[in-house]
């Protein structure tokens, strides 16, 4: 699997790749490092509805208790839930069996801390050494030493529940939704929150059956719930992940609000609001051009990071933003939560359109996203960071540069995991860019490949 740790998380093909074998030694390895700093630390576990779960879920857990540590499991909830919870029950950590938005055959184990944030590096550095180097971390401790399983109480899914709805103080009687939960966590939690807000809620994707988890539903196959939402003329749709940390919206029209948009809708009411911290929004490389300009023409500032939510979330806390987020749809509300979290996001998103009185179409439509176009160069792994340094090729990227101005740009970035270079190319005109694209992609191969 490569280093074991990727973007936070352990993952890979259930019991091919991630193992229970695996599972039981990552359990004694972050227990055994917990445990030096805690007598008997308290691990929160939950999970979402692929098959495999309960199967790693099991593994982590005698990983967990051969090391003196105790287990709470809270059974099928949203990421940012554990998160949420971890604080809520007084855990060291919380531990969260879920591969995402990928297909049900993949899962992964993520793990945060007593306060809900991602462990650090320094951490997963530790555990990945132990783990690597087949260190035997088990002292094999016997009687009362032994960890167990500790009485979870029934109402979990409701705290988190009640915590989301705290997050918004307005109600929304005669409002139509759509909500669709991709088979995954928020299956039963999701629906019920809207509800209880006074939504007229139809929910789909909430039948899970250890294989459908975003199988052609969710925030990565929306076209159902686009469908819907107009066949039932509803007030908009929103689409969460398999372990619903992200969100993708529509509108009325059944048009995607992506995950630049949400954070223009959202950062505009919390400037109106006096809750926009420093008047700042984090977002990436990836963030459109016409994000940008809203931004600036809302007088909002904008400091940029590189792809992945841990990246935004550590420039936020350095920088004290109360919002952040990926075009992807991880948002980040740092006023309520300590990670991104689908449920919370559409919550804020459609506050945002009831305090504005606009429907999801006439706020979205007030900013005008650039097409982007994404051309692979491939070249050979030891020249991928090379590109740059070639006259020829900075020559052209200047040339395009120069004739997009500024009403587009460039951004070129090596693969961390393949051999290839990814060129992206934002403009005003589709077939303009895309040829752009192309050629300066079939340039980076044929210097560098």
């Amino acid at each position: 699997m490569g280093s074991l740790f990727g973007n936070g998380d352990v993952r890979g093909v259930a019991n091919s790749e991630l193992t229970p074998e695996l599972a039981f030694k990552l359990g004694k390895a972050t227990g055994y490092v917990l445990g030096k700093s805690k007598e008997k630390p308290v691990f929160l576990i939950g999970k979402d509805t692929r098959m495999s779960a309960d199967m790693l879920e099991d593994a982590l857990s005698a990983g967990f208790m051969a090391t003196g540590a105790n287990v709470i499991k809270v059974g099928v909830l949203p990421t940012p839930a554990i998160a949420y919870l971890v604080r809520a029950y007084g855990a060291d950590a919380g531990v969260v069996v879920s591969a995402s938005h990928n297909s049900f055959e993949y899962n992964g184990i993520k793990f945060y801390n007593g306060e809900g944030f991602k462990m650090d590096d320094a951490f997963e550095s530790e555990v990945e050494t132990i783990l690597l180097r087949d260190i035997d971390v088990n002292s094999h401790i016997t009687g009362a030493k032994v960890g167990r399983c500790l009485d979870a109480d029934d109402e979990a899914a409701d705290k988190y529940a009640e915590y989301l709805k705290s997050t918004v103080d307005v109600d929304f009687k005669g409002k139509k939704l759509v909500v669709d939960c991709a088979n995954g966590a928020a299956y039963e939690v999701a629906g019920k929150v809207f509800e209880d807000l006074g939504a007229d809620v139809t929910v789909i994707g909430n039948s899970p059956d250890g294989t459908n988890i975003n199988d052609k539903c969710g925030s990565t196959h929306p076209q159902m719930l686009q469908q819907m939402v107009k066949e039932q003329g509803a007030f908009m749709g929103f689409a969460f992940d398999g372990d619903a940390d992200r969100l993708i919206a529509c509108d009325e029209k059944g048009e995607l609000i992506d995950g630049d948009k949400l954070m223009c809708i959202c950062a505009q009411m919390m400037k109106d609001r006096e809750e926009l911290a420093g008047n700042l929004v984090i977002s990436t490389v990836m963030s459109n051009v016409g994000f940008h300009k809203f931004m600036k023409k809302a007088g909002i500032d904008v400091e940029i990071t590189s792809v992945g939510d841990r990246y935004v979330l550590d420039m936020m806390l350095e920088k004290g933003a109360a919002l952040g987020g990926e075009q992807s749809g991880h948002i980040i509300f740092l006023n309520h939560a300590t990670t991104g979290d689908g449920i919370l996001s559409a919550l804020q998103l459609l506050q945002a359109l009831v305090l504005s009185g606009k429907t999801a179409g006439d706020a979205s439509g007030q900013i005008q996203l650039y097409p982007q176009v994404l051309k692979n160069a491939k070249v050979r792994i030891e020249n991928k960071a090379q590109f740059n340094r070639d006259p020829e090729i900075r020559a052209l990227i200047a040339e395009i540069e120069e004739k997009l101005g500024d009403e587009g740009r460039v951004l070129i970035r090596p693969s961390s995991t393949e051999p290839l270079v990814r060129v992206m190319i934002e403009g005003q005109n589709i077939d303009e860019i895309t040829e752009m694209a192309q050629k300066l992609a079939r340039l980076i191969t044929r210097r560098f490949s």
